[in-house]
């Protein structure tokens, strides 16, 4: 794993709504936009957009940086990098709603071009010109690998999938069903429900579950989660069931929420990526093509995305966090997060808290 950011980089930064923008050093000459896809899940304001502001504000702070929120409308995203290009973007930063419509956005922004970097998400596109992201797959098996080992031969699970659009959701279902298709397949486990969420909107995972829980009699001893929002929304419809708690929940992103929850003990798994350090590797991506400089020293390797172009590719490592042990490692080793910040409300009482 590379080098995490240091808490005292993460400065503030004022975010706005869907079509909103924030400015840093607003008098620099260059500016580069982060176009991000929605804020129904937090990690993009308070993590992903914090720690690449800080990050350009160190290496480049001749830089502006403009942050856009698309709201989680397609349509809003692609006015919002026109408009970026209007005023004369030197690079763009998307993480896509759709990994297949943005395309347009990295085509545009290459006919005048300016180059564009895919975050966290693929852009599928032949003018993509860099990418940053962890081992999804491995991740997402890691996920359902933690539900079944803590279920039994013959038990019932709930898969809540992430969004349809998102590219990344289909690549973490992989994962899960490299681990469950056999069990399937055997009849050790159950599928008993599963649905996607698009827009990874936890009111319809929340919806999702109820569902599940109607159908099934609350016969589920697992729910396969592919975020933390999923989780949360499948943990809310299982508390009014009285059954929250009693059965394991996965999830990815480990928010400060999903922390909580796992030291109450009704989340327990999630996936958590070094955020920071993703950010990092975008914004000194961004520092050297702004500067027309090469940059093939900092992403020695390459991905081909979904159009069959190869695009420069930066992994970053992962971890498989499990109650009170994995929401210490988180809490270590992400500069985002604090003990003060989990340990509130009803976490508080908790020993990991005291």
């Amino acid at each position: 794993m590379v080098s995490r950011i240091e808490k005292t980089l993460l400065a503030g930064i004022v975010m706005v709504g869907a079509m909103g923008v924030s400015a840093l050093n607003a008098n620099a000459q260059d500016m580069v936009a982060l176009l991000l896809p929605e804020n129904v899940n937090p990690r993009w304001e308070q993590q992903d957009a914090t720690a690449f502001v800080a990050t350009m504000k160190e290496i480049a702070p001749d830089v502006r940086v403009e942050v856009f929120n698309a709201g989680n409308d397609t349509s809003v995203q692609q006015r919002q990098a026109e408009q970026a290009l209007t005023q004369g973007a030197k690079v763009l930063v998307v993480i896509p709603i759709d990994g297949e419509s943005s395309a347009v956005i990295a085509d545009e922004a290459a006919a005048e071009g300016i180059p564009t970097i895919a975050y966290d998400r693929m852009v599928n596109s032949e003018n993509t010109t860099f990418w940053v992201q962890a081992d999804l797959e491995g991740m997402g098996f890691d996920q359902a690998t933690h539900v079944i080992e803590n279920t039994k031969d013959g038990d019932t699970l709930v898969l809540l999938k992430g969004s349809p659009t998102d590219p990344n959701a289909a690549v973490i279902h992989n994962g899960q069903l490299r681990a469950l298709t056999p069990l399937f397949e055997s009849g050790a486990r159950i599928m008993g429900y599963e649905n996607w969420t698009p827009g990874w909107d936890p009111a319809i995972a929340r919806r999702s579950m109820d569902q599940a829980l109607t159908q099934l009699n609350n016969n589920v001893q697992g729910v396969v989660s592919s975020n933390d929002g999923n989780a949360g929304a499948a943990i809310a419809a299982m508390e009014e069931q009285g059954i929250a708690g009693t059965v394991p929940v996965s999830g990815l992103d480990c928010t400060v929420q999903a922390q909580q929850l796992m030291l109450l003990g009704k989340q327990t798994q999630c996936g958590w990526r070094p955020l920071a350090d993703m950010a990092a590797a975008a914004a000194q991506v961004t520092a050297r093509l702004v500067k027309g400089q090469d940059f093939s020293d900092l992403a020695p390797q390459t991905v081909t995305n979904g159009v069959g172009a190869e695009v420069a590719y930066v992994p970053v490592g992962s971890y498989s966090a499990v109650g009170a042990e994995g929401v210490a490692y988180v809490i270590e080793n992400d500069p985002s997060i604090s003990k003060e910040m989990v340990c509130q409300g009803e976490a508080a009482a908790t020993d990991f808290c005291r």
